[in-house]
């Protein structure tokens, strides 16, 4: 099993940003694709970014040149660099792995965490 970990949410300003980290323990090698979805009310999952463990990366539409997300494999750790955060970004980001082999934001991830609240007004 991955365990994963989220912390760097908060509530900012639009225009803002803010840094999202996700330390993952546990059987890391089983999961070559790591990302981050979000739910916000009234709205469905949302697959904001991911990334393989080539560093090839995919972003929802949405965050597009607002987000980017990283890694560093030797910590174990996956940030998303979120700017030019919009009242739509609120919600809840969960760092999520996949251990199936594919990278894609579609659900059906593995594993998630418990999720850091996210709030822009």
């Amino acid at each position: 099993d991955v365990q994963l970990v989220e912390s760097g949410g908060g509530s900012v300003q639009t225009g803002g940003s803010l840094r999202l980290s996700c330390i993952a323990s546990g059987d890391r090698e089983s999961s070559d694709c790591m990302g981050w979805f979000r739910l916000a009310p009234g709205k469905e999952r949302e697959g904001v970014a991911a990334i393989d463990s080539d560093g090839a990366s995919d972003y929802a539409d949405s965050v597009k040149g607002r987000f980017a997300i990283s890694q560093d494999r030797f910590d174990n750790t996956v940030y998303l660099q979120m700017n030019n955060l919009k009242p739509e970004d609120t919600g809840i980001y969960y760092c999520a792995a996949r251990d199936d082999g594919s990278c894609s934001l579609t659900p059906g991830w593995t594993y998630r965490g418990q999720g850091t609240q996210v709030t822009v007004s």
